[in-house]
Parts: structure tokens; sequence; C-alpha cells
């Protein structure tokens, strides 16, 4: 499974430690986040993924930022993203299993990088439970 991640400087060393253990779970990842630490225009990251998985490109995105608020912004504006800032893996199970999220959203300044990691591994291991949550993410887009 392919997935894309972008960041900007501030989710740096979190994007570089889940790549590590994406690549270890032997997934396939599409790295468009900056490699530096000086600043940098975080949509310019957020839409690149966004559009990895709107046109089915990759699977799932994840998007990292310093609130993870701006990058999940910038990736919503696209029709077919369900952008979901997470903060502990409880959150990013539920943002699967209730709405159906397609891109992950953390925030580097108010997590730890364990807490990301586990954040992507509840993330991509949780299933939409559809039902009821299928009625209500098919009234999201606009």
């Amino acid at each position: 499974m392919k997935i894309s991640i972008g960041n900007d400087h501030a989710g740096l060393d979190y994007k570089q430690a889940i790549i590590t253990f994406l690549e270890a779970k032997g997934f396939e990842v599409v790295n468009h986040g900056t490699n530096f630490i000086e600043s940098v225009d975080y949509p310019d990251f957020g839409h690149k993924v966004a559009l990895d998985v709107e046109n089915r490109n990759s699977k799932y995105g994840i998007v990292i930022c310093g609130s993870g608020n701006g990058i999940a912004m910038t990736a919503n504006k696209h029709k077919e993203i369900r952008c979901a800032v997470c903060w502990t893996k409880e959150i990013a199970t539920l943002a699967r299993q209730h709405n159906d999220a397609n891109v992950l959203s953390i925030p580097a300044r108010f997590t730890s990088i364990n807490q990301a990691v586990e954040m992507v591994e509840a993330f991509l291991n949780t299933s939409f439970e559809g039902g009821r949550h299928k009625t209500r993410v098919d009234k999201i887009s606009c």
C-alpha cells in the first residue's frame, strides 16, 4: 500500500520517524515534505499529499505541521479529502471508524514522536464502520 506524507519545517523529525516505521511495515512512502528545518509554507506540501489521495495515487495521506490545523485546512480544500487533526491514537481510530478519514494530520508541537507513530499505526489499522456513519460522511462534501 502506498502512503503519501508531507510536512513543513515543524514536522521534519516526525516525518522521518514515521517513514522509518512505515517502510519497516512494508508500506511504500511518497515523501512530499521538506527535508530541511528552514521555514517553509505548509500548503505547498499539504496540496501534494491531498492530490495523491484524491487521484488515488496513494491510499492514505499523512500531513504534519506545528498545530496540525493549517495543513489539514489545506488538504480539506480538496473535494475527496477527509483530513482529521489528531493528537491521540484514540482520536485517530475514531477518525477512521466514524469519519472515514483518508488523511491524518499531526500537530508536531503538541504531540511526541512516539505518539505520532502510534497515531499512524492506529489510523492505518482501523477500518471505516459504515452504517449510520456512511450517511453522515456522504453529507460532508459540497
